[in-house]
């Protein structure tokens, strides 16, 4: 069994930049694939990012290409989603996920690949 916290989640501009944390208990954690998705009101829970275990590989949604970045410190049992740019239609409920059956990013990049998730963090961005 694995338990994602989620921190980092916050009120901000558009225009600015947030670091949302993921941390894992166990002592698996560099064999998870890792992701970040989000859940805006009203809407479904979407893909933003990936990395797989490693670290190696990375896949984003399109929406955030280029202002968002994930990455992953191993040692420490957390996964990062750096949020630049941030623009209002970022605003959601930001979840993290682990996946203990699944490494690559094709199939990270799906919902239904992912065994646990985290409670999530919410992220408003005001215009």
């Amino acid at each position: 069994q694995v338990q994602l916290v989620e921190s980092g989640g916050g009120l901000v501009q558009a225009g600015d930049s947030l670091r949302l944390s993921c941390a894992a208990s166990g002592r698996t954690f560099s064999s998870y694939g890792m992701g970040w998705f989000r859940q805006a009101p009203g809407k479904e829970r979407d893909f933003v990012a990936t990395i797989t275990a490693s670290g190696g590989s990375t896949a984003y949604a399109d929406s955030v290409k280029g202002r968002f970045t994930i990455s992953r410190d191993n040692a420490k049992n957390t996964v990062y989603l750096q949020m630049n740019s941030l623009k209002p239609e970022d605003t959601a409920v930001y979840y993290c996920a682990a996946s203990r059956r699944y490494d690559g990013t094709w199939y990270l990049s799906r919902r239904a690949s992912y065994d646990y998730w985290g409670q999530g963090a919410q992220v408003t961005v005001s215009s």
